[in-house]
C-alpha cells in the first residue's frame, strides 16, 4: 500500500470530503490535523510548494494538492494506481 499522509482542520469540509473518498478506498493514511498550528501549517506549505490550504494530500511524497485534485484523480481512474504503489 502506499504512504498516504493528509493535513487537514477537524471542521474542514474539503478534508471530511478528501478523508471519506480515501476511507471509500480502503485507504490507510495518516492525518494531521494541524487547527490553528501555524507552525504545522509552514510544514505543509513547505512541503506543498507554498500552498497553504487545506487539505494537502501526499501519495508516497508525491504531492497531490487538495479536494478537489485527489476527486479529480479518482474521476479519471488514476487514484486506485497510485494508491496500490508499494
Amino acid at each position: 500500500m502506499a504512504n498516504v499522509e493528509i493535513y487537514t482542520w477537524s471542521r474542514c469540509p474539503f478534508c471530511i470530503r478528501a478523508k471519506a473518498l480515501l476511507d471509500r478506498k480502503g485507504a490507510e493514511y495518516t492525518e494531521y490535523c494541524i487547527d490553528g498550528d501555524e507552525d504545522a501549517r509552514d510544514v505543509m506549505a513547505e512541503r506543498s510548494q507554498g500552498r497553504r490550504s487545506l487539505p494537502q494530500i501526499f501519495i508516497d511524497d508525491r504531492h497531490i494538492g487538495g479536494c478537489d485534485d485527489i476527486h479529480a484523480l479518482n474521476a479519471g481512474g488514476e487514484l486506485d494506481a497510485m494508491l496500490q504503489t508499494a
